[in-house]
């Protein structure tokens, strides 16, 4: 049966995580709406990409649950589980002896799609992300940061998840690239509304892309704001990072929400 519009699409509860005799996080409870971009922001060692990662299960918590669609993701397939969700990093991870359309239609390949609709997948997704269709046969080391970024989107999206993990996607690149991106992105999800889960270290971006902010410090969750709230909190942790900022930008208007 499908989950209640209504209802959150990822849920963790009182959710800890302990590595080595290190508490990495600690009681986190957060949810997560159907279309909207939660952007997990805060210092590295804070605990946001391990709060990723426990969604698709790259790492299992000590203590708490985490529900993907309502079901606990402790009692759902790995595999199944993670096909059924995108995800894109900062250095991609495409993989190097794959031309651009094998990485971008891996998944689909995997699930068995007939060769013809992967075909049509692909050429859609090149289109969506800003890809020529020449780059299709490519290798990754002949694409530059950008072109490689966008090809681990399309891979993300490849066989059309729900939702989406991105792990400092946009990170490693030039300004001016990372700026493109940053409203390639915003587009997408005006037209794709998935759900998305996303990191960042930096104020300004997360203003730009999030329908709200969870600020994360020592592996606690602080607060979880709208952008426009984020800037004129009083909370200690999110001032010290809006000073540390200027003011930011002022949050787009035109992100995609549920």
């Amino acid at each position: 049966m499908p989950a209640d519009t209504a209802s959150p699409v990822i849920e963790f509860m009182d959710v800890s995580y302990r590595v080595d005799g290190t508490q990495v996080l600690s009681g986190l409870s957060l949810q997560v709406a159907r279309g909207e971009t939660l952007v997990l922001l805060g210092r590295s060692g804070s605990g946001k990409t391990t709060t990723l990662k426990l969604v698709n299960r790259l790492v299992t918590p000590t203590s708490g649950e985490i529900r993907v669609e309502g079901v606990s993701n402790a009692q759902t397939d790995v595999i199944r589980l993670r096909r059924r969700i995108g995800y894109v990093i900062q250095d991609v991870g495409l993989f190097p002896h794959f031309t651009v359309e094998r990485n971008i239609g891996l998944v689909p390949k995997i699930e068995g799609w007939a060769d013809e609709r992967i075909r049509a997948r692909i050429q859609e997704l090149m289109q969506l992300v800003g890809l020529a269709p020449e780059l299709a046969l490519r290798y990754p080391r002949q694409l530059s940061g950008g072109q490689r970024q966008r090809v681990g989107v399309a891979r993300a999206l490849a066989a059309d998840p729900e939702i989406l993990l991105m792990d400092e996607p946009f990170g490693a690149l030039d300004p001016l690239t990372r700026d493109e991106l940053q409203r390639e992105f915003l587009a997408l999800q005006v037209r794709l509304h998935k759900t998305v889960v996303f990191v960042t270290h930096d104020l300004r971006e997360a203003l730009r892309l999030g329908t709200r902010i969870a600020l994360m410090e020592a592996g606690k969750l602080v607060t979880v704001l709208a952008p426009q709230e984020f800037l004129k909190s009083s909370d200690p942790w999110a001032s010290a990072y809006v000073r540390a900022f200027g003011n930011g930008p002022e949050p787009s208007g035109n992100r995609g929400t549920s």
